[in-house]
């Protein structure tokens, strides 16, 4: 790696140093990596390898720049057919760095002009990784997401309702329509209040499993009128030891909730994204690439 003038470095995420094969040392060379470590890097010829500052690892591959950057690399990253298999790839590498040990997962697209740029930026955050690294250690991130049948839901709500009120006389037409608006205005709040409750009394659950809970955005999903809503999105922090108890709750809320209209998937293992710190940019010179 001592010549940096084949293309720039992308990062995938950072390690601590001590947990690289021992064939990967601080000036070892791309093809010193364990083989079969990785199965692929972002751009599939040049395949990942470890780059070493003090505590720290970087893994990384070469690319061309202009895959990223410039016109091109606008138009690349608007392009689906592009950009997803990458997106998988670069997931793919943190997932095995994972069998190492804890990862400072990177963002897609970040991107470094030289190592040496690299190395400084890796030598001004050291610190931040590594105490970042120790947080996360023996933990997996895992994803809770909640929808809610909004139609069936409510369909259930007002059929309740209505077997409450046996043998009620028949109204003209327009006070029927105005009672039937009545009811599904209180079948939406019956049913706010009830989804609340239950993501309340889960949470508290998964809070005794979980180091950390990041409550997420909820995707807004352009869907027909009726379909599932999303209502819950959370990232949780847990101990490898917690992941079964934790799937087991989640399996038994799914089934007290079948009949309300609420359902929560689960995914992961994922490295850790959502309980990263903010590491500020390095200073970049005028021309270079700049890292985000």
């Amino acid at each position: 790696m001592k010549n940096d003038s084949n293309g720039a470095f992308y990062v995938y995420g950072f390690t601590q140093a001590g947990l690289m094969p021992e064939a990967a040392g601080a000036a070892a060379a791309e093809s010193a990596v364990s083989p079969g470590l990785f199965s692929v890097g972002i751009d599939e010829p040049h395949p990942p390898f470890f780059r070493r500052s003090g505590r720290v690892a970087a893994v990384l591959s070469r690319v061309a720049p202009s895959e990223f950057c410039g016109p091109t690399g606008e138009k690349n990253l608007q392009d689906l057919a592009w950009l997803a298999p990458r997106a998988c790839r670069h997931e793919a590498v943190l997932e095995q760095g994972m069998r190492l040990g804890a990862v400072l997962p990177a963002r897609f697209g970040t991107l470094f002009s030289s190592t040496a740029s690299l190395e400084s930026f890796m030598r001004k955050h050291e610190a931040a990784i590594v105490r970042f690294l120790e947080r996360v250690g023996g933990q997996e991130e895992w994803a809770v997401k909640g929808f809610l049948d909004q139609a069936r839901a409510e369909a259930e709500w007002l059929a309740r309702r209505r077997s409450e009120e046996p043998g009620a006389p028949s109204l003209p037409p327009g006070a029927a329509y105005l009672q039937e608006q009545s009811r599904r205005i209180q079948a939406r709040e019956a049913l706010d209040d009830l989804v609340a409750e239950r993501c309340g009394d889960l949470l508290e659950e998964l809070n005794l499993l979980a180091s950390e809970i990041v409550e997420r955005r909820i995707l807004a999903q352009e869907t027909p009128a009726g379909a599932r809503e999303m209502v819950l999105n959370w990232a949780l922090l847990l101990p490898s030891a917690a992941v079964a108890d934790f799937r087991g709750r989640i399996e038994r809320a799914n089934a007290e909730q079948n009949a309300g209209g609420l359902a929560l998937e689960v995914s992961g293992p994922w490295p850790p994204y959502s309980f990263c710190p903010v590491l500020e940019p390095a200073p970049t010179p005028e021309g270079a690439i700049k890292e985000e």
